[in-house]
Order: structure tokens, then C-alpha cells, then sequence
């Protein structure tokens, strides 16, 4: 079933006179940490003012995908159902190799972004051979760091309008906290894409100046942690595209 959801844009968020353009694959990762007493807390970071797109906006670490993401190794692949998810409807040739590059960017633009490391340190990793992961992961085999994919979940997909700049196909994944393997001392990510990187409740976040897919993605959220606080693979998630002149909603 479509649903019309109601998803107000900013005046910058509006069809410009752009050509059409290809949405291009990119992944974002909702970091998310719970103490027992206090409320759920998500990581994001203000971007650079000096990009062009979006930019002082507070968004989820995230990118688009590099070729070399889909021959990146991992330890572990994903839950059988997460991955299904994340496979359907997806346009162009379809390939293992390509959906496992979903979650893999996510992690690479989350260290690139906030210094952040997502994965499993091995035991005796400072003095046993480094695992060899692939370009743009040589941070994480220093540090003896694995990929491991069962911990993410999917939680959204929404494909940017048309008319412009740039458009995305990006899948919206979470992890816990606990899949942290580690951080760089400085609390920032070595490409300084993202300013004032910090943990936000979801009202908080909502506060902050965000994307309106964003912010609608955030409501989706919130109302998924009230009945499945932990995020089961199977639970059904919100797509949205743009059709007939306005948001379109399904479920995957």
C-alpha cells in the first residue's frame, strides 16, 4: 500500500531547473545508545559550512558508495532478513557484493566523518597479524578492527526528488552503541565533513536544523522504539520517493 505522507521542504530543498539526473547509491548510520534510566540518544554532526550541499545541516554520518566498498572483506555478513531488506527494489544489477557496499560505506564515511570505528576488535589484535579489509579501511587494520555486519538494522530508504543537484538512493541503517569498536582521541573524523559531532535525544535532534527527511525519518523512528525497542530485523520500514508531485510511502 503507498501512503502520501506530508513532508514539508525548506525553501533550499525545492525542485530547482536541474536535469535529471540518476539517484546514486549512499547509506547513512544511526548510531544509537540507550542508557537504562535516560531516553534513546542518536549520534550526528553539523556539516561544514563550506559544502554545497546541505551544508551547516545536522545529519547521520553517511555517503555516498566508493567502487571499492563492494571488495572491502568482512568477518561477518549480515542477518539473512537485514539483507533482504536492503536487496529489494533495488535498481540496477543486484549483487551480494553491492549490498554489503550499503553498510560498508556507512562505516567508512562514520570513521571519515567522526572518527568513529563500527566493528569487533579481535583479542590479542595489538600483537597478532592484521586482518586485511580493502582501500579506505587502513585505519581499521591497524587497529586490528573487523567488519562485522550482523549488528545493523535497517530502518528507512528514501531516494532524493528529482530537479536536483544531486540525488541520492539512500538507505538509512542503525547500529547500537556496542558496535563502537573504537574512536579517534580528537572526537572528530579525519576528513572534517562534520562539525560539533555529538549524541542528541531524538527531541533534541528534532530541535537542530535538519533535513526535512530527516526529521521525518526521526518520527518513524521514534514510533518503531515504542514497540520494537530493539530493532527486529523483520520489522517493516518506511520508503519514500517522489511521484505525481509530492512523497510517496511504502513499506519494505
Amino acid at each position: 500500500m503507498t501512503a502520501k505522507p506530508k513532508i514539508n521542504l525548506s525553501k533550499d530543498e525545492q525542485a530547482g531547473k536541474f536535469p535529471y539526473i540518476r539517484p546514486r547509491d549512499a547509506s547513512t548510520l544511526l548510531i544509537l545508545d540507550k542508557t537504562a534510566a535516560g531516553p534513546f540518544r542518536v549520534l550526528m554532526g553539523r556539516r561544514h559550512m563550506g559544502h554545497a550541499f546541505m551544508p551547516g545541516k545536522f545529519v547521520f554520518p553517511g555517503g555516498r558508495l566508493d567502487p571499492g566498498d563492494s571488495r572491502v572483506n568482512v568477518a561477518t555478513s549480515y542477518d539473512p532478513v537485514v539483507e533482504e531488506k536492503l536487496s529489494a527494489q533495488m535498481k540496477g544489477p543486484k549483487s551480494a557484493a553491492r549490498v554489503r557496499a550499503l553498510a560498508l560505506a556507512a562505516v567508512r564515511e562514520t570513521y571519515e566523518e567522526a572518527g568513529i570505528f563500527i566493528g569487533v576488535k579481535r583479542d590479542g589484535a595489538e600483537n597478532g597479524p592484521r586482518p586485511r579489509i580493502g582501500k579506505g579501511f587502513e585505519a581499521f587494520e591497524e587497529r586490528g578492527i573487523e567488519l562485522d555486519l550482523t549488528p545493523f538494522r535497517m530502518v528507512a530508504r528514501a531516494i532524493t526528488p528529482p530537479q536536483r543537484p544531486r540525488r541520492f538512493d539512500a538507505r538509512f541503517l542503525a547500529v547500537w552503541g556496542d558496535a563502537i569498536a573504537g574512536q579517534l582521541e580528537s572526537g572528530m573524523g579525519p576528513s572534517g565533513e562534520l562539525e560539533d559531532v555529538e549524541w542528541l535525544t531524538l527531541d533534541e535532534a528534532r530541535e537542530k536544523e535538519i533535513p526535512a527527511i530527516t526529521k521525518q525519518i526521526l518520527a518513524d523512528l521514534e514510533d518503531r522504539l515504542v514497540g520494537d525497542p530493539k530493532l527486529a530485523p523483520e520489522t517493516p520500514v518506511p520508503f519514500y520517493f517522489y511521484r505525481g508531485g509530492g512523497f510517496r510511502r511504502e513499506q519494505i
